[in-house]
């Protein structure tokens, strides 16, 4: 039997995430790094796969050719329905990659409508009336209008997706999917009839997503951020199951590495911080001047890793990343973090870390392929839309990992995430 859903998330701590809501829904989920490559064909035991892709902010071309390949392979391994999946900020510039990759997918699968809705209460992201909301405050009030790459300066999700692609973008909102899924579709045949080929659809509850998961069970395409992943399952008679969580016992040494500018992750490495347990600055600007913040940065965990766990960060706040990017360039400024921090990671593993904490979407794409690690087993839950996986390193050990959304998590994520992978491996 093929795979019940396909799912093609634009980053790894997003697909992550999505996979994390499919387990606790009930499904067996496998979760591969990038596209498996021709050749290497492979059976898949699960109900759903998620391909993860570091596309969110590549050149909306790019995301696109790796999206339809991504396609093209979960169809050829039998999907009956594919879930693109994006940020609960709906991360995207007026020229992409949301909008383009979307549309690249309707034409593929040869359908002229579908949903998007970034929704995901239990993490505070709301849409009412089509406008995002992070917390109690609209996303062009949060955090994410200071974000280097993506900034978000508009709520109107209809009008951020509207700059985005050729097809008109409607709403589906809160009045509708408060009267039931036969309101929801009929809403959907209605959007269809005016032409219109995509709908922000409005969720301010986790029932507001099992209602449209269920309205949703005739398309061949969904987008959304993960929160729509639990109305999913049940389509295909899911039920929850807490085994599907369970993840072997975990052991080595722990560590953090951290590249997210955050408002979420600024916090957490300062409750860290707090905590007087070792950490190590890295500083995009001593890495330009051609400074081995690597070896440094390795020869400080190597004395700490003992009674860690230690944190490896690049965290600023707006102005200090402003001033950083004023100097080198947004562009090269992060992937200067990223190639960093990925090869401290691989420093720390070859030191013995085999309990990884990772946060930052783009430092977790980096991190990931760094490592050589092509497939994940999802566990348990830290912190909604977190889970720990565990994956196999190339040499045949296996490492204990979590790939954390800049925006997620407590202030307290980097040590209560530990004590949770202690409980909850056996």
């Amino acid at each position: 039997m093929g795979i019940r859903l396909g799912c093609i998330a634009d980053d790894f701590t997003g697909a992550t995430d999505l996979a994390n809501n499919l387990v606790r829904a009930g499904m067996r989920v496998v979760q591969l790094i990038d596209v498996p490559p021709a050749g290497a064909e492979q059976a898949v035991d699960a109900d759903a796969v998620v391909i993860a892709l570091k596309s969110r902010t590549t050149p909306a071309a790019d995301a696109v050719e790796a999206s339809l390949r991504a396609l093209a392979w979960l169809r050829s391994m039998g999907a009956e329905q594919i879930y693109f999946k994006y940020c609960s900020t709906f991360d995207s510039t007026p020229a992409g990659n949301i909008g383009p990759v979307t549309e690249a997918l309707m034409d593929a699968v040869g359908t002229d409508f579908t949903i998007a809705t970034p929704a995901f209460p239990d993490n505070g992201r709301t849409v009412f009336k089509g406008h995002l909301f992070v917390g109690d405050v609209l996303l062009s009030d949060s955090g994410m209008r200071h974000h280097p790459l993506t900034p978000m300066t508009d709520s109107n999700l209809v009008s951020v997706l509207g700059a985005q692609t050729t097809r008109p973008v409607g709403l589906i909102d809160h009045t509708v999917v408060a009267d039931g899924v036969k309101a929801i579709r009929d809403r959907i045949d209605a959007l269809r009839e005016e032409g219109v080929g995509m709908a922000i659809v409005d969720a301010v509850s986790n029932d507001d997503l099992v209602r449209l998961g269920a309205a949703a069970s005739g398309l061949p395409l969904v987008t959304a951020g993960s929160g729509l992943a639990i109305g999913l399952p049940a389509n295909w008679g899911f039920e929850p199951s807490p085994a599907a969580a369970q993840l072997p016992a975990a052991g080595g040494h722990r560590a953090i590495v951290s590249g997210s500018v955050s408002v979420a992750t600024n916090r957490q490495v300062l409750e860290f911080l707090r905590s007087g347990r070792p950490a190590f600055s890295v500083d995009p600007l001593r890495i330009a001047a051609g400074e081995d913040v690597v070896g440094q940065a390795l020869t400080f965990a190597e004395s700490h890793l003992a009674d860690g766990p230690v944190l490896i960060y690049s965290t600023e706040a707006p102005d200090a990343v402003r001033t950083v990017q004023g100097r080198l360039g947004a562009a090269e400024a992060g992937e200067l973090v990223e190639r960093t921090l990925a090869r401290v990671a691989q420093g720390l593993v070859e030191h013995g870390v085999r309990r990884l904490v990772v946060a930052g979407g783009e430092t977790s794409g980096a991190v990931v392929q760094a490592l050589g690690i092509t497939g994940l087993r999802i566990g348990p839950q830290i912190d909604p839309g977190v889970p720990w996986c565990a994956a196999a390193l190339p040499g045949g050990d296996s490492i204990h990992i979590t790939l954390k959304s800049g925006n997620f998590g407590g202030p307290d994520f980097f040590t209560s995430a530990f004590a949770l992978l202690d409980r909850g491996t056996s």
